[in-house]
């Protein structure tokens, strides 16, 4: 049976923890999705990037989201591309290790569109990756950013 998917559109994971980013690569590339992953390990990058959309590279289908980054938080970060006029639609699942409360509301007033805490083994952590695949990149249908 063929894979098929609505769009090639990449998935942007943001965290600076290596063996975190490490387990999400592992997780997302035994789900066999044709998105590609795009990484960035600091608010500083993700501005960057957010630039570069701004000069016409693709934005992503889908942003995975740390809280914990080093100089500004996920926070800010989820601040800056849900008040940015072109880019506040693109989704913005928050993946944190904090269960804490008040991270949880903050980052949906702030516009986050799911908030997961971080699966720590690796079973758990792949089929979290497939949903967050199958659901995201396959049944949801996001506007296009020109």
């Amino acid at each position: 049976m063929e894979t098929m998917s609505v769009s090639v559109d990449s998935i942007l994971i943001v965290e600076d923890n290596s063996v975190d980013l490490d387990l999400a690569i592992r997780a997302f590339g035994r789900c066999n999705l044709i998105n590609p992953l795009r990484i960035a390990r600091d608010a500083e990058e993700v501005i960057a990037l957010m630039q570069r959309w701004e000069e016409g590279e693709p934005t992503p289908t889908l942003i995975l989201l740390d809280l914990n980054l080093p100089g500004l938080s996920g926070m800010e970060v989820l601040r800056q591309i849900k008040t940015h006029d072109k880019f506040k639609t693109i989704p913005v699942i928050m993946l944190t290790s904090s269960g804490d409360e008040e991270d949880i509301q903050e980052a949906y007033l702030l516009g986050a569109n799911s908030y997961i805490i971080k699966p720590m083994d690796f079973g758990r952590f792949r089929e979290l990756a497939a949903q967050i695949g199958s659901y995201w990149c396959r049944v949801n249908t996001s506007p296009k950013y020109v």
